[in-house]
């Protein structure tokens, strides 16, 4: 029986990358169509459409997740036993994090599109892993989620703006 996770989030490409990726291929494809390759212009631009949307479901892709204990964020997964003090952050806070704030050992799961998300302390003398950031639209719900299932060793979730949505 598999019980329901109780935060789950996937860390889409929004819908604006895919219209300016839209109107690039279109461009390109005039552009193939004038230079007179014929064929062949549609065959690159059909390439070049495959790569381009590989790219965005793979780069948009990524999951969010607490279920069973455990976050789950892009290809990594650890338990929520070595986690402490979840912080939900606004932009401002995330751009720190990710710079004059940060540390080279942290684990990212972060998406530039997304400028909201969840640091949480890793509280385990034998991981090198400071701590992990996250992205997410919904950096409270997560905060909240993690904190419940941390509850036994940390305590209270710091907490940001609102969860609206990007």
């Amino acid at each position: 029986m598999t019980t329901s996770p109780s935060y789950a989030e996937v860390l889409r490409v929004p819908l604006r990358w895919w219209a300016v990726a839209t109107m690039f291929h279109a461009s390109a494809l005039l552009a193939f169509l004038v230079a007179g390759l014929g064929v062949w212009a549609y065959v690159l631009g059909g390439s070049m459409l495959a790569f381009n949307v590989g790219v965005f479901l793979s780069y948009g892709g990524a999951i969010v997740e607490v279920r069973q204990g455990v976050l789950y964020a892009g290809r990594a997964h650890i338990p929520l036993s070595l986690l402490a003090d979840p912080q939900a952050l606004d932009g401002d806070e995330v751009r720190l994090a990710l710079g004059v704030d940060a540390d080279a050992r942290a684990y990212l799961v972060v998406r530039p599109y997304i400028r909201r998300g969840v640091i949480v302390r890793v509280d385990d003398p034998a991981d090198p892993t400071p701590y992990w950031l996250v992205s997410s639209r919904h950096p409270r719900t997560l905060a909240a989620a993690l904190a419940a299932g941390t509850a036994g060793t940390t305590g209270a979730v710091v907490s940001g703006p609102g969860d609206r949505g990007d």
